[in-house]
């Protein structure tokens, strides 16, 4: 891995970190690493908590870890007292980059040996509220890498950043442009809301966003030019309703619909602009590093067009969740149902475990959630299941009205024609905002919770 640093000498020659100077990311990076192998020279390289807020830090902190051979743990400075009390009883590290004023605190406990030494570990399970670290390395990230470009036909990848880098959405950016001598463009999301936007040629770049971004952004008619003119729309982190992408078609927004996760070092099926523009709608083809197989309950695989749960196999799988390792390291069956269509393209139709059994009735949030989204009568909307003694679970849709004045009884008109009975939820709790993370996945549980003292406290 010491051949990151020469790698890196060679990269100074052309400025490829815009809005920051790349002559001080190698700076950093190489001092670091220095740092740390003079550490690892006493004995087990350092296991380190990266959680620097400044952009540059953090990729020249993550480069030198890596290249040093340290066991490294993203982490998101933003995260609460709980959080980090859970991080600290799992790690147990040797250096905390990052945090507070804090910039480089030596911990006083003991060095527990870490049984990985060069992985990195990538946080997943935030919006759960239990912070589990998914185990990759720096193969499998390039592993995600190469089935990327090899998808897209690229040699090199420019990316425009806007998502977190302790994420896997932002990091395998930068792992993009920096394993293929792409540029990197970073930037606050807030930055580019408010119109202070790096100057880049769009036509050469990805962009990666989750939906609540791409909808703030298109209702600005001058962002939504600015973002017409990418490459590449990469859309993921969540589920995007069909208004939202009606929307972004009709502004000729090059959106790439993706499916992926932290445990497969982001996408590993993505729908092709074009196809986008075309009308299709689905997660697209299967990329090349990774293979999909769809069964039923008792492990068939079933064919073409017919729904069940997904099976994962990847070359960018994660080795399992610190400080596990799996044992089949092979395939990676994951909660979320879908089928294959006879193109081959992924139609992912929902979580399992979202499942919501009504009078004997499988229903799947996903599609209730997009009719109602249709209606156009609410800003935001999540459908879940509450227990029920006769129906055993009672629908139940937790929504931010558009309008003060938009009722219940409104929405439920409009969703007769489009959905069936038994699908229209029977309790609607108007709240000011849903609990979602940054990615904008859903907090259920918090829901949950919200959906049961509304019921037990109803306004009247």
């Amino acid at each position: 891995m010491e051949r990151l640093l020469d790698y890196l000498d060679n990269l100074t020659q052309d400025d490829w970190l815009i809005g920051y100077s790349s002559h001080q990311f190698n700076q950093i990076a190489q001092e670091l690493y220095l740092e740390l192998t003079q550490l690892s020279a006493c004995g087990t390289p350092p296991k380190i908590i990266l959680a620097e807020r400044e952009p540059i830090r953090f990729l020249a902190s993550f480069i030198a870890a890596c290249a040093a051979n340290c066991p490294v743990f993203l982490c998101n400075p933003d995260w609460g007292t709980q959080e980090w009390q859970q991080v600290f009883d799992l790690v147990q590290p040797d250096i905390i980059w990052g945090i507070g004023n804090r910039n480089n605190y030596q911990c006083p406990m003991p060095n527990a040996q870490c049984p990985m030494p060069h992985y990195i570990m990538i946080p997943t399970g935030g919006s759960s509220g239990e912070i589990k670290f998914a185990i990759h390395t720096w193969e499998t990230l390039i592993a995600s890498v190469k089935g990327f470009t090899e998808y897209f036909q690229l040699k090199q990848v420019n990316s425009f950043c806007i998502l977190p880098l302790y994420h896997v959405s932002g990091l395998m950016q930068f792992m993009r442009s920096f394993t293929t001598a792409g540029k990197l463009a970073i930037q606050p999301f807030k930055a580019v809301e408010s119109g202070q936007i790096l100057n880049i040629k769009q036509s050469e770049f990805f962009i990666s966003l989750v939906p609540t971004q791409l909808q703030r952004l298109l209702q600005n008619p001058e962002l939504t030019e600015w973002l017409s003119q990418f490459n590449t729309v990469l859309l993921g982190g969540a589920p995007a309703w069909n208004e939202l992408l009606e929307k972004a078609r009709f502004h000729r927004i090059r959106l790439a619909l993706t499916y992926g996760m932290t445990e497969t070092a982001s996408q590993i099926a993505t729908l092709k602009p074009d196809d986008f523009l075309s009308g299709k709608m689905s997660s697209g083809k299967i990329l090349p590093h990774a293979k999909v197989t769809i069964c039923n309950q008792q492990g068939e695989i079933l064919n073409y067009n017919q729904i069940g749960n997904i099976t994962i196999h990847a070359q960018s799988l994660a080795l399992g969740y610190y400080p596990q390792t799996r044992e089949n390291q092979a395939d990676f069956q994951v909660d979320d149902l879908g089928f294959l269509d006879d193109q081959g393209h992924l139609n992912i139709v929902g979580r399992n475990s979202d499942k919501i059994i009504t009078g004997g009735e499988n229903i799947y949030p996903a599609e209730i959630e997009s009719a109602i989204q249709s209606t156009q009568m609410v800003a935001d909307i999540c459908v879940i299941g509450i227990p029920d003694k006769h129906w055993g679970q009672a629908l139940t849709a937790i929504y931010i009205p558009k309008k003060s004045d938009t009722s219940a009884l409104k929405i439920q008109t409009l969703l007769k024609d489009k959905l069936s009975k038994f699908k229209i939820p029977k309790y609607w709790i108007p709240q000011k905002n849903l609990p979602r993370n940054s990615q904008g996945k859903i907090n259920r549980q918090q829901l949950q919770q919200i959906a049961t003292e509304f019921l037990q406290n109803p306004i009247t």
